[in-house]
């Protein structure tokens, strides 16, 4: 699958975009495979897999750059990044959508928490100030190397000062430069659509799916219906993959062999035919030195 359209053209389009998410590059080529053009990589979803840790600030820049260079390296895909805060001040930020966009990303995502931070849907947020933050927008702006690299402002406010505030916050982010608003953890349905009805569809709108997270769970053509354009499911893999995975180790230990779970797997032949393992050997033998 190749990607000639830019995201920023493919949000002004409808139907919205989906984009799963996904924590390295197995993960992002099974999504490709899947037919999935855009992907979330997902800060929670490295925090869980890579540290083994929760989705509280944990992360770090580096750690997530290199995640990135290896996952645009594997898939041609559109690719957006979580940031977090941005890793500091609004000098960080500037530093981080360069790493970002060298290591591979279409948009590059930052939030208005203060430290210490956490997951969107966990409690006990606190918020930097909106002219802070609005600092930080156009820092990013002006650090990118090409317009076609999304600058996305989420805010947290919705928890911390209401809907109201964080509506507020998201247009001041929007005149900060902003290429698309994501308003964090609204709770009903209702919320959702009073967020889009205030915001507009000028710029687009950004909806976050978390199972038995804050915000109602809809399905992508009702959140387009409401005026989202694109929806992102971070964390759902790693759920997905939590759950298989302690069926699967419970099992072993049970039975002390795979067999019974062998209907619910890839066989050896099956894995490395989704890696390309026959592709890379072919190309492997092109590069042979057949003259000894």
């Amino acid at each position: 699958m190749v990607q000639t359209e830019p995201l920023r053209v493919r949000l002004a389009r409808k139907p919205i975009v989906v984009a799963p998410g996904v924590y390295d590059p197995f993960t992002a080529l099974l999504a490709t495979q899947a037919g999935f053009a855009t992907l979330y990589v997902s800060g929670a979803a490295i925090a869980y897999t890579r540290l083994g840790r929760p989705d509280i600030g944990l992360v770090s820049m580096t750690e997530v750059t290199q995640t990135l260079a290896l996952i645009a390296d594997r898939v041609d895909a559109r690719l957006i990044v979580d940031a977090d805060t941005g890793y500091g001040n609004a000098l960080n930020v500037a530093r981080t959508v360069r790493e970002f966009e060298r290591a591979g990303a279409s948009a590059i995502q930052l939030e208005d928490q203060d430290f210490p931070k956490r997951c969107g849907h966990l409690d006990g947020k606190a918020l930097v100030s909106a002219q802070e933050m609005s600092g930080k927008i156009r820092a990013a702006v002006d650090a990118r190397h090409s317009p076609e690299t999304l600058i996305v402002a989420r805010t947290d406010a919705f928890a911390v000062e209401g809907v109201e505030r964080a509506v507020e916050r998201a247009a001041r982010y929007r005149d900060a430069g902003a290429d698309v608003l994501f308003v964090e953890a609204p709770r009903t349905r209702d919320d959702l659509a009073r967020i889009a009805a205030r915001l507009g569809t000028a710029t687009p709108l950004l909806a976050n799916m978390v199972e038995g997270g804050k915000t109602p769970t809809l399905p992508a053509a009702e959140l387009e219906a409401l005026g989202f354009a694109v929806v992102i499911f971070p964390g759902a893999i790693v759920r997905a993959l939590a759950h298989m995975g302690a069926e699967f180790y419970s099992s072993l230990a049970a039975h002390g062999s795979n067999e019974p779970y062998r209907n619910r797997m890839l066989d050896f032949a099956g894995i490395n035919a989704l890696v390309g393992t026959p592709e890379m050997l072919a190309l492997g033998a092109r590069y042979a030195d057949k003259q000894g």
